[in-house]
Parts: C-alpha cells; structure tokens; sequence
C-alpha cells in the first residue's frame, strides 16, 4: 500500500529548470518508515523503486525504466531506502529527537547521494550541481523534518486504534 502512496506522491511535482522536481514522493518515503517502521517501511520504498526500475509509470511525470534511476534523478531515488530505513530507526526510539535525527540524516543522505550523482551524470561541477539539485530543496527538507513526526504518529496511531497496526 505504500508503495502505491510513494507512487501517487512522486506525480504531485513542480517542474524544476534542473529536471530536479519537487514532489511528495520523498515525504512519503519517510513517512513510510515512520509508519511501518525500518524493516517495512525499507520494504515498501524497495518494491516502489523496483517496480519504476522494471518500467512502472511510478516516478515523476509518470516516468519509469533504468533510464530514468540512470539520469539526473537516479541519485535521489536510489537513497530512498536509505530514507524509510533511518526514519523508521528515529520512530523505533519513540522519542522526537530520534525521530528528528532519523529524518535529518536520512535527508543528508538523500541529498549527498542526489548531488553526487546528478554531478556525475551532468558534469556541471559540485557547485552548480548543488545549486541546481540540493539549495533549492533544503528549506522543504527542513519543512518535512520538522512535521513528519506529528503526522507520522498520528497515523500510527489510527492504524493502531482501527486494528490495523
């Protein structure tokens, strides 16, 4: 089910000039390990990033194929296990600044892996690079951060009074 709402997320997207979008997709990848924990919530972002890998019209723009994990993007899609598994360890605590430090170093990873990447695909340089792919995404980062927790336990918590947790 997850897997489906990352994949609904990721076509709520605003074209950026990079070919970088922002979408939800990465606020679902982590609310998917706040929900389902490390394990599940590392599984649901897998079989996402497998069925766009296979060709599923999954990623943004209702893209999918090898093609677009080897282009400018690929970086910040194949971190997003990385992403679900670290915010699923913050939730494990159960306190806030574990949820917040699982989140924060699951963006950094995100974001490392994403510039890395998109520098190594464009060849523009780490400078440009991180101004095309990461500047114009920390402060929504920061944004996420700062509400996935209070979201992500909320519905932990109907899902847990509905049975289904």
């Amino acid at each position: 089910m997850f897997a489906a709402i990352i994949a609904v997320c990721a076509q709520i997207a605003v074209p950026q000039p990079s070919g970088v979008p922002f979408t939800l997709q990465t606020w679902a990848i982590a609310l998917a390990g706040l929900v389902l924990g490390a394990k599940n919530g590392t599984i649901a972002t897998l079989v996402y990033v497998f069925l766009g890998a296979c060709g599923a019209p999954v990623f943004s723009n209702f893209s999918g194929g090898i093609g677009v994990i080897l282009w400018r993007t690929g970086g910040f899609i194949v971190s997003f296990p990385a992403v679900a598994f670290l915010a699923g360890l913050g939730a494990k605590k159960g306190k806030t600044v574990w949820v917040l430090l699982g989140l924060a170093a699951g963006t950094v990873i995100n974001l490392s892996v994403g510039l890395f990447w998109f520098d190594f695909v464009t060849g523009f340089g780490l400078e440009t690079s991180f101004g095309f792919a990461v500047a114009p995404f920390i402060f929504v980062s920061v944004v996420q951060t700062a509400v996935l927790p209070a979201i992500g336990k909320k519905i932990r918590v109907a899902l847990q009074k509905a049975g289904l947790y």
